[in-house]
């Protein structure tokens, strides 16, 4: 019976500080915007880079065409650092709309 009173105990310490540990980030608003919701806060435009990867790697083919392979492989690369950014922004906004991400 005491194990199940001291588990239960220490299940809502944890809660209770996760709670209480969270609850100012959640609740930390700018001077300008009183109600600042956690989807405005995406800082990258998920069209916008399609479109860069989607330009670079047009222009990258045009390259190897005429026969520039080094610009060729420089414009695939930044095509490729762009999508790495892409995903970690795609990955980032389905964890935070998840309460549990994992």
């Amino acid at each position: 019976m005491t194990k199940r009173l001291s588990a239960l105990a220490v299940s809502a310490a944890i809660v209770g500080g996760l709670f209480i540990t969270s609850a100012p980030a959640q609740a930390a608003t700018s001077a300008d915007q009183s109600a600042v919701s956690v989807k405005a806060a995406v800082t990258c435009n998920k069209a916008k880079m399609r479109q860069q990867i989607a330009d670079l790697k047009t222009k990258a083919a045009k390259l190897k065409q005429l026969g520039e392979t080094a610009a060729a492989k420089k414009a695939l690369n930044d095509a490729a650092a762009i999508q790495k950014k892409l995903d970690a922004c795609i990955k980032a906004e389905d964890d935070a709309s998840k309460p549990f991400p994992g």
